[in-house]
C-alpha cells in the first residue's frame, strides 16, 4: 500500500483552458463505454453566503483552512485575494479542483467528459435531479455535500425521475451522503466527538445529507449516514489501516485489487437500517482509530460500514452503491488502490 498524497491541481501557466456559463452537450452511447455524471446535491449560494460568525453547520472559509493547515495553503495562489476567493465559497471551490483527477482518469478510460451539476450553482441556477442529467448518464455519482439546515429535499418528480432511471438495465447511483456530526444535544457528547476525529475545521455540530436521505427514502434504500469516524492508520504511518472486505459478497468485483480508501478524519458510517427481504451488501468496513473514544466505540463497535451495494432487484434493473463523497477527491490524497477502485466503477460492465 502506497502513501497517498493530498492533490490539487495548480493554476500553472501549462493549464488547460476553461470555460464557464456553457451548456452541457449530451453525450451519444457508446457500447461499452459509460457516461459518467456528477450531480452535486447542494445550493452552492446557500453554503457559500452562511454567516462565518455562525459555529456550527457551515463549511470552513478559506482563511479559516489557510489558518489551520499553514503553512501548506500560503502560496499566493492560494492565499492571495485576487488569485483565489478566501471566503467560504473559496473553501468550496477545493472541492471542484480536487475532483477533476478523478473526472480525468473516468475520462480518459470512457472517451466521455465527466459533467459536474449542481443543485443550485455558483450563478443561482436551480437544476432539479431530472432527465437533464439522466438521460445521457449511465454511472451517476451523487455527492451528499448540503448541510441539512439548507433544507435542500428531493421532490416526488426526482424520486421518480431517478426510480425511471434505474429501471433501466446498466444503471448505477453512487450515493454519498457525508457525515453527521454532533447530532447529540449533550454538549458532552459532541466535545467526545469533536475530540475524537481531531479536525479543527469540523465543528461541533455539522450535519449533512438531507438531499441524499430524502432520495433514498424515497428509493427505497434502508441506509442512514450516522456520525464521523476517524479511521485507523497502519502503525507508526499516516496510511489509512486497510479495508476489511467481504469478497464473498463482492459477486462484481467492485473492489477487486482495492485494499483501501483514502484518510479522512471523518467519516460516515452507513448503517443499514433495516432489510426486510431487500439484498443489503455491506462490501467493506474501516476499521476506527480507537485512541480517542466516540460514543460509537463506546458500544462496542470497531468498525464502521464504507462501501455498500444493493444489486438489481424487482423492476430495479440498476445497481446502487453508496461511499463517501471523499473516496473520488484528492484533497484526502489519492493512491495506486484508490484509483483502481475509480477504474473498476467506470468500467463496469
Amino acid at each position: 500500500m502506497t502513501e497517498a498524497k493530498i492533490y490539487v491541481p495548480t493554476t500553472g501557466v501549462k493549464t488547460r483552458p476553461r470555460t464557464y456559463n456553457q451548456m452541457h452537450q449530451p453525450r451519444r452511447f457508446t457500447p461499452g463505454c459509460r457516461r459518467v455524471s456528477i450531480y452535486v446535491c447542494w445550493s452552492f449560494p446557500g453554503e457559500a453566503n452562511r454567516d462565518p460568525r455562525e459555529l456550527d453547520n457551515r463549511f470552513s472559509t478559506m482563511t479559516e483552512v489557510r489558518r489551520v493547515e499553514w503553512p501548506f495553503w500560503e502560496t499566493p495562489e492560494w492565499s492571495d485575494p485576487t488569485m483565489f476567493q478566501q471566503g467560504i465559497a473559496g473553501a468550496l471551490e477545493l472541492f471542484f479542483r480536487a475532483w477533476v483527477p478523478f473526472q480525468e482518469l473516468v475520462g480518459e478510460l470512457t472517451g466521455h467528459v465527466v459533467p459536474v451539476f449542481q443543485r443550485v450553482d455558483q450563478a443561482g441556477y436551480r437544476l432539479p435531479l431530472d432527465e437533464r442529467v439522466l438521460d445521457d448518464t449511465d454511472t451517476l455519482f451523487v455527492f451528499g455535500l448540503d448541510h441539512i439546515l439548507t433544507e435542500q429535499e428531493a421532490s416526488v418528480d426526482e424520486i421518480e425521475a431517478v426510480r425511471d432511471w434505474l429501471r433501466r438495465e446498466g444503471t448505477c447511483v453512487v450515493l454519498g451522503p457525508h457525515h453527521d456530526v454532533g447530532i447529540s444535544a449533550d454538549t458532552t457528547a459532541r466535545a467526545m466527538e469533536y475530540a475524537h476525529h481531531g479536525d479543527a475545521l469540523v465543528p461541533r455540530q455539522q450535519r449533512f445529507g438531507k438531499y441524499t436521505r430524502s432520495l433514498m427514502a424515497g428509493l427505497g434504500v434502508p441506509i442512514e449516514n450516522r456520525y464521523g469516524l476517524r479511521p485507523g492508520v497502519v502503525p507508526a504511518t499516516t496510511r489509512i489501516s486497510p479495508l476489511t472486505v467481504n469478497r464473498d459478497l463482492d459477486t462484481r468485483g467492485w473492489l477487486d485489487g482495492v485494499s483501501n480508501f483514502s484518510f479522512h478524519k471523518h467519516l460516515p458510517h452507513y448503517a443499514v437500517t433495516s432489510t426486510n427481504g431487500t439484498d443489503v451488501r455491506v462490501l467493506a468496513t474501516q476499521p476506527i482509530d480507537l485512541s480517542k473514544p466516540h460514543p460509537f466505540t463506546e458500544a462496542g463497535n470497531r468498525e464502521f460500514n464504507s462501501f455498500v451495494w444493493m444489486p438489481p432487484a424487482g423492476k430495479r434493473g440498476g445497481e446502487i452503491l453508496l461511499a463517501d463523497s471523499t473516496v473520488f477527491s484528492t484533497l484526502f490524497g489519492a493512491d495506486d488502490s484508490l484509483k483502481r477502485f475509480w477504474k473498476n466503477l467506470a468500467t463496469a460492465t
